[in-house]
């Protein structure tokens, strides 16, 4: 049994005619297709999602003569369906589902007579096809190759790397700045008082990364109702991470200072502005956040800001910190990818589920940067019209690289480490897309990404006899 990814074509009636695509899941076995529109035979399509047609009685005679014929699927086989539509005249047999798409499989041997094309298909694509194309369509069948490679990793890999690198920068900024408030008593107390970095010990490592694998636990169980609380957090920590972003960016710009006082504080007009445009664009993603043809674009956005706050303000103490941090949840990613389709029911892995939807649910977690794929293929319309990259593969790699950039503001190293940790992380992504596109599946980037980072750190620090201070971390941070 083998079951492939394929494309219904389908043609409205307009003059010019509205077309669009679908996917479809066939058998290889049972049925060719070709891998091109050219000369493709379009059939008129007769839906008949009213009936299972497990009987022919269910069918006024000559409906089907010469047609493409939609059925909802249940209560008898595929190959069952198909002998009766064959019977009757049909040429092409889609039948509908509610669920999700799973492999077409018979026993085709009891049924050689049936030569019939026999496809599966959503039922909400059949609905939208009518909405969009009108009553009468034409459809047709074909299945493109894979493109061995879609440029919208590209896309993935420029915004990773420069998140990554900017936000490393960004918290060696703040570790200079806090450096002179030290050796300034009179700066200390205020700059103090602007702090808001969290530092990781090895104990609130290890805790964050327990409470990671129950969150994605609980997220895989109760999915359809704490997707809904996830949205919520994040939309608010969207808002707040775009605001950190500007804000930072505005207080360097000399203009525009004006001042208002309110209960005995003095706020900055424009940071008063810049609060409402950050919450507005957040509550515009949360509203329009399943409208893919351009509500990825602000999700990018914000997610980016999102991981430049989150790299700046949390802060490793120490290598031995980022080693811990890294190994584990190195080893939760490859357990959730490649080890849980042995424990779960269906043979999935909870990482991609969850990252999914699991159980064919419409809402997504806003935990990815997402790019459209470029290349038009049936994997696109079938399985995620997206090229993926979760917010942890950004942020985890990304705590590093921003410990090596405090660490060489620290020791006045002229960036090396920075630069270095940098470059791997960039070398680690190029390598994670070169399997990707090797194996044809989702991979765990931290797989990668980890030792490319960690090892090359180590490489630095050793080479520059400096292994022991790294380790460990600078006085100043004890």
């Amino acid at each position: 049994v083998a079951a492939d990814e394929g494309i219904l074509h389908a043609s409205g009636s307009g003059v010019p005619p509205v077309t669009k695509d679908y996917c479809i899941i066939y058998n290889s076995n049972w049925l060719s297709l070709p891998k091109t529109l050219d000369n493709a035979t379009f059939r008129t399509l007769e839906n008949l999602t009213s009936t299972v047609l497990c009987s022919s009685a269910e069918v006024p005679s000559g409906l089907m003569k010469d047609k493409a014929v939609v059925v909802m699927r249940g209560n008898c086989t595929f190959l069952e369906k198909a002998r009766i539509a064959q019977s009757l005249g049909a040429k092409m047999l889609l039948i509908a589902s509610k669920s999700r798409l799973s492999a077409i499989s018979d026993n085709k041997t009891d049924f050689e007579d049936v030569t019939l094309p026999i496809a599966l298909i959503r039922y909400n694509d059949i609905v939208d096809m009518q909405l969009v194309l009108g009553n009468e369509v034409n459809v047709t069948l074909y299945s493109p190759p894979l493109p061995e490679f879609d440029y919208s990793m590209v896309v993935i890999f420029l915004i990773a790397v420069f998140t990554v690198a900017l936000g490393g920068y960004w918290s060696g900024v703040a570790e200079l700045e806090t450096l002179k408030a030290v050796a300034s008593p009179g700066e200390r107390e205020t700059r103090w008082k602007k702090e808001e970095n969290v530092t990781f010990t090895p104990v609130t490592v290890i805790l964050f990364v327990v409470i990671c694998c129950v969150m994605l636990v609980l997220l895989y169980f109760f999915y359809k109702w704490l997707v809904y609380v996830i949205i919520s957090v994040f939309c608010l920590a969207f808002a707040m991470s775009l605001y950190n972003c500007l804000a930072a960016l505005i207080g360097e710009i000399p203009f525009g200072q004006c001042r208002i006082t309110c209960f005995n504080k003095t706020i900055e007009v424009r940071l008063i502005f810049l609060a409402i445009f950050c919450i507005a664009a957040a509550v515009v993603w949360a509203v329009f956040r399943n409208e893919d043809r351009w509500a990825w674009i602000l999700q990018d956005i914000l997610g980016v800001a999102f991981c430049l706050n989150f790299i700046k303000t949390l802060k490793m103490p120490n290598f031995k910190s980022c080693v811990i941090l890294l190994g584990l949840l190195l080893l939760y990613d490859v357990f959730f990818v490649f080890i849980t389709p042995f424990i779960t029911k269906n043979g999935a892995s909870i990482m991609v589920e969850v990252a999914a939807g699991p159980f064919g649910n419409s809402e997504k977690l806003p935990v990815v940067i997402r790019v459209p794929r470029l290349e038009h293929s049936a994997s696109t319309l079938c399985d995620l019209p997206f090229s993926l990259l979760g917010f942890g593969d950004i942020i985890v790699p990304g705590l590093l690289v921003a410990y090596c950039r405090r660490f060489d503001v620290q020791t006045r190293s002229s960036s090396i480490y920075y630069i270095s940790c940098t470059i791997a992380y960039a070398v680690g992504m190029v390598l994670t897309f070169v399997v990707l596109a090797l194996m044809k599946m989702g991979q765990p980037a931290l797989l990668y990404l980890v030792p490319c980072t960690l090892i090359t750190s180590s490489l630095v620090a050793w080479r520059r006899k400096e292994m022991k201070k790294f380790w460990k971390g600078s006085s100043y941070q004890v």
